[in-house]
């Protein structure tokens, strides 16, 4: 394949299937949070090996080039084949992105490869105790000293925080949004210490991290002094344009595992979550066309997040009915997705935060 290195989206998709279709990376037997983090890893690693998950990346980080639709087609080919849960395979479209922008060449060459290849897993520090969707009350604390940085403070919600190499995080340097900076912070240094978080849904996906007097380099910030809220408000576009076509492909395979299991389907109940996935994807797929074309996204992404939640929710509710006792009486997958489910309108930016800004800043609403 190294010898191909311009492929349009439909030459990348049927190259993929035929090379997925030859090589099995289904999951094993462990569906455990560590057995979910593991087969990422593997998959990972397979598909930048075969060069299918160096297309659409530069070459300056170890891509081949090519247009970043060909990362949508295959984390579609991924999400559909239950290949990789797609919260966690998808944070890659999140972390590498901000590194490319605004790590030093130096820096993001050295290590994208190692997040694109499975080699390491990476987080994201945003979230704070009191500062959940908003962020630009964040009170974890930078401070020069000499040639280094020393942060202290804690932040919520970090998920995958276990197992990372790295952190991207948001820090205070000085009051308001331009005293907000951003780090590439090593997670062995010494003075971070790291709490997994029991959900309702009985898995330690989140984290609290804490960081006492932790010292970071200078050449570690991510651009500036006070670059921290435009990277943040840089990465959002990325998590919901391929991250949400993912998660949207994979919810279709669940609606298909409904359909399948079903013994008196409600065709209405289950129109209705067909229309509210569709809705979704139309959306998504607007937003990843907009993106492609290099066109700055804004505040018309929290269509795309209310759109997701609901129909997620809507989803899972449909489980729930047209599979009796799924959720109330068995401990299976319908179970845990159930009770996931329920927190689609709370991560990424609540319902009622994302419904503030559209009708602030899309319908011109108003404060009031």
């Amino acid at each position: 394949m190294n010898g191909r290195k311009q492929m349009n989206s439909t030459e990348f998709r049927v190259g993929l299937q035929i090379w997925l279709d030859e090589n099995d990376l289904s999951p094993g037997p462990d569906h455990s949070l560590d057995g979910q983090v593991a087969q990422l890893a593997r998959v990972r690693r397979a598909l930048y090996d075969a060069d299918w998950m160096r297309y659409g990346w530069p070459g300056e980080v170890g891509g081949l080039g090519g247009p970043a639709v060909l990362r949508a087609v295959l984390g579609e080919e991924v999400a559909s084949r239950d290949l990789a849960e797609p919260g966690i395979y998808s944070m890659i479209e999140v972390l590498a992105p901000t590194m490319i922008a605004y790590a030093r060449p130096e820096l993001a060459a050295d290590m994208v490869p190692r997040l694109l290849s499975g080699r390491e897993q990476w987080c994201q520090g945003f979230s704070e105790p009191g500062s959940g969707s908003d962020l630009a009350s964040i009170t974890t604390k930078a401070e020069p000293r000499g040639p280094d940085w020393v942060i202290n403070g804690q932040k919520v919600w970090t998920s995958l925080a276990q197992y990372a190499a790295r952190c991207v995080l948001l820090t205070r340097t000085a009051p308001g949004h331009d005293g907000i900076t951003a780090f590439f912070v090593d997670m062995d240094t010494p003075g971070i210490t790291v709490r997994p978080l029991r959900t309702m849904h009985g898995v330690d996906e989140f984290a609290e991290v804490y960081f006492d007097d932790v010292v970071v380099p200078a050449d570690r910030m991510l651009g500036k002094p006070g670059d921290g809220w435009r990277v943040a408000m840089d990465l959002l576009p990325h998590e919901r344009s391929a991250c949400f076509w993912h998660r949207i492909t994979y919810l279709f395979t669940r609606l298909d595992r409904i359909l399948a299991h079903t013994v008196i389907p409600d065709d209405a109940q289950l129109g209705e979550a067909y229309l509210a996935l569709h809705t979704a994807r139309c959306r998504s797929r607007t937003t990843q066309q907009r993106l492609a074309d290099g066109m700055r996204l804004g505040p018309e992404t929290s269509v795309d997040k209310v759109l997701l939640a609901t129909a997620e929710q809507q989803l899972f509710d449909t489980a729930r009915d047209l599979l009796p006792g799924v959720v109330e009486l068995t401990d299976s997958e319908w179970r845990t997705e159930y009770l996931y489910s329920r927190a689609a309108t709370i991560y990424g930016g609540t319902a009622e935060i994302q419904r503030n800004i559209i009708a602030r800043r899309l319908l011109d609403l108003g404060k009031d």
